[in-house]
């Protein structure tokens, strides 16, 4: 097909305009650089682009020659199935853009090209219209013919593109459209940095290492959301963060140390895990700060990167570990729409509890973890984090496919098992040694989500002592959660050791004169006394087969399936602090009424995020709601949030998910905000 090329400069003058319509004031395209990979940082007044110039959308050839003022033209692109484009078209098309997306504004309305799958005419009342918008370039395909005289342009074919905003390049013979990103400074610094589509044909990405100098900001790219508007995939435009464990084709992947990216080359491939999210139409933002080789590094103890900051409450409250950059962003930034990290011991869990927001530790073995950085073969697990129950289970149900869980080689666990059907749990499990939680004001919100749910779903409500209930069993390594701790340990130890550690600390010693890698505190002690007669193959796989016997016995006496239920009950306990806040500044947690993370009660032999780890158990973080503090940080009341976390049955996780929605659905649970408050 052909198309034409208008200017309406050239032709304003001959078009009759009846009233003088004011000329739309719009800030003028400003060249700002070109980054490391030929494509353009560009401002439209004070807001920040970069547009894909390298490898542009579309390219087409032109009868035309590039003006000195206008080789590069902000353009809109809209599409129709009208048979006269009118102003009325063109209005709501730009007014659906103007509301539906945070990318598009009318400063891409310096060109238009307009994209009809049927003969249609572009009347006067349109190009009076496009006159008022001061719009000086049109672009036709040769399925519209336009009312008037004008100056034009033959293009070779039409554009196969989205409508959306592009920025056009108009070369000598012909014009090119780029895919442009909306930069975001990183105001919380949750990413090492963002990342965008190469579209070079080898499925690539950029890094984009652009900051704010004034302000240390991160840049984030963010596509128009309008391109994903016809894309009927579940995950179509959806704005994801990855924590950078999990390579992705054409970036760096550092698991938080700088050491242990220079010694590994680029990734040349994408974790399953991300591909697939990518196969469902969503698109990757940029990577993610972690805590060091994925470790339970307190705030304090970080030192390749900087700590990112929780949004929630005084601004100063802990991210948790080791997913910390992925929570804290989710709770920070509307324009995120969610983050991927991953959970050994509490890693999804508490980033979780601390911001506010919904996240999980997944069934073992639900997730693919290949080409990610390991803390532990058969422990690690992929969660997802979002502010909206009912996009979180989308998502998750979407991601987790059958064609992307683990081998049981790698779990040691039984073939697992995961129906989608609401045969709901009938017994909420209150565990004496682990609840009520810390902060009174915080139980009658519990209490209140407690008497929702069992009313809801019918449920009957059943105290009881978790620790008590386990040593009781008769089997004397399912009974013993020293026993069962320890092999976690020496799953998590023996990975980390011999994927990781000892790579590292060969490579360095070579390259630096026998010298040790920078590695922070909560890694280095371990790898210096690292043990190999207690941390080895054998020991491994002695602890894999230590863990399923006590999966096993979980599932047949504590939470099991029925022919009613696919795990009879469900077990509350909470993650977090129970109400009261936990700061980044070590000192500020010593107060009474503060809390550090991860504190044993008194009353159990292991904390309640070890649980799942230990029993291969989904266990999810749910925000209930909020709670006042006086912070020493500001002087000022500010608000914690509250959650609770819901643990089932291995494999039962779409269940729960039901469940949830239906909890949602009857307003139990909500959409939390993003800034100081979740609600």
């Amino acid at each position: 097909m052909g198309g034409l090329f208008l200017t309406l400069t050239a032709f304003a003058a001959s078009i009759s305009v009846s009233s003088a319509i004011p000329l739309a004031k719009r800030n003028a395209y400003t060249f700002v650089l070109e980054n490391p990979y030929g494509d353009a940082i560009f401002e439209l007044g004070n807001v920040s682009y970069l547009a894909n110039t390298k490898h542009p959308k579309a390219v087409v050839a032109a009868d035309c020659k590039p003006a000195a003022s206008a080789s590069s033209v902000p353009v809109t692109v809209v599409k129709t199935n009208e048979s006269s484009v009118t102003q009325g078209v063109l209005e709501a098309a730009i007014s659906s853009y103007l509301s539906g997306d945070d990318v598009f504004n009318n400063d891409f309305l310096d060109g238009l090209y307009v994209s009809s799958t049927v003969s249609s005419t572009l009347d006067l009342s349109a190009i009076n219209y496009l006159v008022s918008l001061n719009t000086t370039h049109i672009f036709l395909d040769d399925s519209i013919t336009a009312d008037g005289t004008f100056s034009q342009i033959s293009l070779g074919s039409a554009v196969e593109i989205s409508a959306g905003p592009y920025l056009a390049s108009i070369g000598d013979g012909s014009v090119s459209f780029a895919t442009v990103y909306r930069l975001y400074p990183d105001t919380h610094r949750t990413f090492l940095f963002g990342a965008y589509d190469a579209n070079d044909g080898e499925n690539n990405h950029y890094p984009l290492g652009a900051f704010l100098p004034k302000f240390w900001d991160p840049l984030i790219p963010v596509p128009s959301r309008i391109y994903s508007w016809g894309d009927d995939r579940p995950l179509a435009g959806e704005r994801v963060a990855i924590k950078d464990l999990y390579d992705l084709k054409g970036l760096q992947t550092s698991a938080g140390s700088q050491a242990w990216a220079y010694i590994t080359p680029t990734a040349n491939g994408t974790a399953p895990a991300v591909q697939q999210i990518l196969d469902l139409g969503g698109v990757v933002v940029g990577k993610q700060k972690l805590a060091q080789f994925a470790s339970g590094a307190n705030p304090w103890e970080w030192q390749d990167e900087h700590y990112p900051f929780n949004p929630r409450g005084d601004g100063w409250l802990t991210c948790s570990a080791s997913s910390s950059g992925g929570g804290c962003s989710v709770a920070a930034y509307d324009w995120l729409d969610y983050a991927i990290g991953s959970d050994t011991g509490s890693s999804m869990r508490r980033p979780a509890a601390i911001a506010g927001i919904y996240g999980q530790r997944p069934s073992q073995g639900l997730m693919s973890l290949e080409r990610v950085v390991p803390l532990g073969g058969a422990t690690d697990t992929a969660g997802v984090f979002s502010r909206d129950p009912y996009k979180w289970i989308k998502f998750a149900k979407s991601w987790y496919s059958p064609a992307l869980r683990q081998d049981v080689s790698i779990t040691g666990l039984s073939t697992l098992e995961v129906p989608d059907t609401e045969a709901f749990p009938k017994t909420i499990l209150y565990p004496v040694d682990y609840l009520p939680l810390n902060n009174s004001a915080a139980e009658p919100i519990l209490q209140d989500s407690i008497g929702a749910m069992s009313r809801l779903f019918n449920m009957t409500v059943r105290e009881f002592n978790f620790t008590a209930t386990v040593q009781n069993w008769t089997d004397p390594v399912a009974s013993n959660l020293t026993t069962l701790s320890a092999a976690t340990g020496v799953i998590n130890t023996w990975t980390q050791w011999s994927v990781v550690a000892n790579p590292l600390i060969t490579a360095w010693k070579a390259l630096f004169d026998g010298r040790f890698p920078p590695i922070d505190p909560a890694r280095r002690p371990g790898w210096i006394s690292f043990n190999g007669t207690l941390y080895n193959q054998d020991t491994y796989d002695a602890a894999l087969a230590t863990k399923n016997t006590g999966v096993e016995w979980y599932e047949s006496e504590l939470q099991y399936s029925t022919a009613e239920s696919c795990s009879e009950s469900i077990m509350l306990y909470d993650i977090g602090t129970g109400g009261l806040p936990s700061f980044r500044e070590q000192e500020l947690n010593d107060s009474p009424a503060a809390s550090y993370l991860a504190v044993l009660p008194e009353t159990a032999q292991i904390t309640g995020a070890n649980i799942c780890p230990i029993f291969g158990c989904a266990d999810f973080t749910i925000p209930i709601g909020q709670v006042p503090y006086y912070s020493n940080v500001t002087f000022h009341e500010e608000m914690v949030p509250v959650t609770i976390n819901l643990v089932v049955k291995r494999g039962c996780d779409f269940v729960l998910y039901n469940m949830i929605e239906r909890l949602a659905d009857e307003g139990v649970l909500k959409s939390v905000k993003t800034g100081r408050t979740a609600f």
